[in-house]
């Protein structure tokens, strides 16, 4: 299931990613960033938060291999995300609406971190006002994106007794 779900989002941005602008002052209201979403919503399939941080950082390399030729840029971002995720799941309630508040969190999060580090290391000009045209230009479709895969992961583990499912409700 953790693979399934990593691979269909790589594959929705790559697919969604040849048919979306992406230019500077550009950007769609469904700009992607699903693997991010993705790298949040598994963590209840795991039983090792070991081996989801593991799984976070190489997700994230593998990511960078796809779209950024940032060699290990997010792999870190994505382990950064992995912890921000354990702690969100082991510590706050979880329900779809909260759901929606906390990928609305990561999403800014993640862009707040990535463009501190492009602004540190001067890769491209951004402002305030950028990072905040951007967190809004890709709200739309991630949320729809986390609350599909929110739903699909309780499914999953609420017809698997197996698996332990306290972080769903």
């Amino acid at each position: 299931m953790i693979f399934i779900i990593s691979f269909i989002s790589i594959y929705l941005e790559l697919i969604l990613g040849l048919f979306l602008p992406f230019l500077n002052n550009n950007l769609s209201l469904f700009t992607t960033l699903f693997s991010v979403i993705t790298v949040y919503s598994i963590y209840p399939l795991f039983k090792d938060d070991k081996m989801y941080l593991i799984y976070s950082f190489i997700y994230g390399v593998i990511y960078d291999l796809f779209f950024t030729n940032l060699f290990l840029l997010n792999g870190f971002l994505f382990l950064f995300v992995g912890l921000i995720s354990i702690y969100i799941y082991n510590n706050l309630e979880n329900s779809i609406i909260k759901n929606i508040i906390y990928i609305i969190f990561i999403i800014s999060l993640y862009y707040f971190v990535f463009s501190i580090l492009i602004f540190i290391f001067n890769l491209v000009p951004i402002s305030f006002n950028k990072y905040i045209y951007i967190v809004k230009s890709s709200m739309i479709s991630n949320i729809i994106y986390g609350t599909i895969i929110y739903l699909v992961i309780n499914k999953f583990m609420k017809n698997n007794n197996k698996l332990s499912f306290k972080y769903l409700k």
